[in-house]
């Protein structure tokens, strides 16, 4: 996060490093602190939210009497504002639920070319059916009906047939609760026909989504029912026929007949995709087996959408919209109108059961049942100010519903001292700026900390000369501009990374490093040296002065047999190693000192058998099958060689180290003896005739 410095003078000048531009004071607020700012002296904006409108979503009670669409709600809040600053993320909750008994609109779309003429006589009861059915899942049900064949280009209907000519788009009957008038119109009906396969449905579609005060459409939940037995024309094929200007998406209904479909081509997928959500219209594709594929690819570009395969003859069309709108009904999918220029937007969501997503799987919850409740956390930043830096309004509704969420955005884009800066100011060279937020803003044709210079003088010969470091060619090292006689460094891409200098020849990024960090992480970098932290030594700070590493159980620095340098032992006596100089593996007595420790770790007798695994797990025990195995004298760390009884009076070998990472090490051989353990046995009878046997160890 950024910050602008709010300094007044003198305190101002010292704090910017020479050559350091005035810029330099807005920084990352820890990088200020350290570098001496008080927070007094620091303006620090932060971004805020409102909401202005926070409807609770709408628990119905049962028995409770019918509601005005207009009374439901779904979605909550439905308005509030954002302050946003740059890099800073405002984040709200956002709660969606289901009503009961919500109304529905349902506008059945039909292709009424001569291959659907079966499919026609079924459908003609399907009014008073589908009501009967609706009325199972809410009290305010309206349906309406529409056909279309394809454009009017030649009539395909010759001899006997009894088909009208073709027409690209109809509305028949504006969406009524009248379930009759819909059996009766449909009735009225005849088939047409045309020249190729593909239809041109995508002219009804757009017709029926544009036109909504033709359909009737309400602020309600909106299912197109398309219904037909064949593929579709989309944008391109209208030049078939002659017709090359793209669709407007625009309302052309002039007595229920859509009018210009001689003059616009058919729409493109993706504006039908645009109208269908802009107008909240859920659309199901009633379709036949053979166009299934044709379909199924569609409804992945159009959201809120389902496809239900239609029987030969149409008769299974009632079932087929009852599980379709379950099936759309049961998942809500978030979208966002078009976000301004350098403004993100990001989705979790809480779904039921405990399910989660994020990403694009944020936007959506599914298996959703009437009456349950979801929940989206909705993160907006903006990674800049826009260019006007005006406040920007953007909308976040669920697809398919009227419903929605306005947000309006404001950007912090200037600090708050800006407002009382000090016109003409003495403290910006006589007058020659406005002195705000602790540094000058000059009048135009000025430039200069203090706005001492006129832009004329700028690349003057006279005023370059002072920029150049020991009469060198480069102005300002390179790293900055010669202005009015002064360099200012040029700002890196990492705002902790800068330089600094009369002639900008200094820099705080160019250190030694050690363990890849900058002063080894123990100190500062200045003008290309490192400033060390206290207890910290070294070109890169990577040496500790803190001696308590290296103190001996006797409380000796490196037990009085060496020095501690960087925080560890330099031992001066080779006999002595370790991190405290302490161990000496080659002292006598070392031997007898591990000696019930190595038996029982290896054979599992002695004195320590029964504590070994307690008293004895200070070193790594390594066996070899004999005494050639052992390591031997000459190696990088000390070693000693031992040779003990055990019990029985047999030798067992072993060797003993500390090796380079101070690990205590044992290599014993795994036999009693040097090889195979042999046992004889021999009897002394003595003058008391008491018999005394002995246990040999051969070798």
């Amino acid at each position: 996060m950024q910050c602008v410095m709010i300094l007044i003078p003198p305190l101002s000048q010292e704090f910017l490093k020479q050559g350091e531009a005035t810029s330099t004071r807005c920084d990352e607020l820890e990088s200020l602190r350290k570098r001496g700012c008080s927070s007094a002296m620091v303006e620090n904006p932060r971004g805020s939210q409102l909401v202005l409108k926070d409807k609770a979503v709408t628990n119905r009670n049962q028995g409770e009497g019918k509601l005005r669409p207009e009374d439901i709600t779904q979605i909550q809040p439905q308005k509030l504002t954002l302050s946003l600053r740059s890099g800073e993320p405002q984040s709200f909750n956002l709660k969606f639920k289901l009503a009961e008994d919500y109304p529905i609109d349902l506008y059945y779309l039909m292709d009424l070319s001569y291959s659907m003429k079966d499919h026609l006589e079924n459908v003609k009861n399907l009014g008073t059916q589908l009501m009967l059915e609706m009325s199972k899942i809410t009290s305010d049900f309206r349906i309406g009906f529409g056909s279309f064949v394809e454009k009017k280009l030649r009539n395909p209907c010759t001899g006997d047939q009894n088909c009208t000519s073709p027409f690209s788009y109809k509305n028949l009957l504006t969406l009524t609760r009248n379930g009759q008038e819909f059996n009766t119109l449909v009735g009225q009906q005849q088939i047409s026909g045309n020249l190729d396969s593909p239809e041109g449905g995508f002219d009804a579609i757009m017709q029926v989504a544009v036109c909504g005060e033709h359909i009737g459409w309400r602020n309600v939940t909106r299912l197109l029912v398309f219904s037909t037995d064949a593929g579709f024309h989309f944008a391109g094929d209208g030049k078939l026929g002659g017709i090359v200007l793209p669709n407007d998406g625009k309302c052309h209904l002039e007595n229920n007949m859509y009018t210009m479909s001689h003059y616009y081509d058919y729409p493109s997928i993706a504006h039908l995709v645009q109208k269908l959500s802009d107008n909240n219209i859920q659309t199901i594709f009633a379709i036949t087996e053979e166009f299934q594929p044709v379909y199924m690819e569609l409804k992945n570009l159009i959201p809120k959408s389902a496809v239900g395969t239609l029987s030969a003859n149409s008769s299974n069309v009632i079932n087929l919209i009852i599980d379709a709108y379950n099936s759309l009904s049961s998942e809500v999918i978030l979208e966002n109108s078009k976000l301004p220029e350098g403004v993100t937007i990001m989705y979790q969501s809480r779904c039921k059961n405990g399910v989660t997503g994020e990403g694009e799987m944020g936007r959506k919850c599914s298996n959703i049942s009437i009456g349950d409740e979801v929940f989206f956390i909705i993160s907006i930043t903006a990674k800049q100010c826009p260019k006007m830096g005006k406040p920007e309004t953007i909308k976040i509704k669920p697809l398919g519903f009227n419903e929605e969420v306005e947000i309006t955005l404001n950007f912090i884009c200037e600090c708050d001292c800006h407002k009382h800066g000090i016109e003409n100011s003495e403290i910006c060279h006589n007058g020659n700026g406005t002195y705000e937020c602790g540094a000058c803003r000059c009048n135009e044709g000025r430039i200069g900390r203090q706005c001492e210079c006129s832009t004329n003088e700028v690349t003057s010969e006279d005023l370059d000369k002072s920029c150049r470091k020991d009469n060198g060619t480069d102005i300002c090292s390179n790293n900055g501009d010669c202005v009015c006689g002064t360099c200012e460094c040029k700002k890196r891409e990492n705002p902790e990374e800068r330089y600094s200098g009369k002639f900008c020849e200094c820099d705080n990024f160019n250190c030694d490093r050690s363990n890849n960090k900058l002063c080894g992480g123990h100190g500062h970098c200045e003008c290309r040296v490192c400033i060390c932290d206290a207890n910290w030594t070294g070109s890169a700070c990577d040496c500790s002065l803190d001696t308590t590493t290296c103190l001996a159980s006797n409380k000796q620095i490196c037990n009085g047999r060496g020095t501690c340098e960087c925080g560890t032992c330099k031992c001066t006596d080779p006999k002595f190693q370790g991190p405290s100089c302490e161990i000496c593996p080659t002292c006598p007595g070392v031997c007898a000192e591990h000696k019930e420790c190595v038996q029982c770790r290896a054979f599992g007798t002695g004195e320590k058998k029964d504590t070994c695994e307690r008293d004895c797990s200070y070193f790594n025990l390594i066996k070899v099958k004999d005494r050639g195995k052992l390591p031997q004298p000459g190696q990088a760390f000390p070693l000693i060689h031992c040779k003990e009884r055990d019990a029985n009076d047999c030798w067992f070998y072993y060797t003993y180290a500390v090796n380079n990472k101070t690990e205590k090490e044992v290599h014993v051989v795994e036999t009693l003896g040097e090889s195979i353990l042999h046992t004889a046995y021999y009897i002394i009878v003595t003058e008391d005739i008491t018999v005394k046997k002995e246990v040999i160890c051969l070798s």
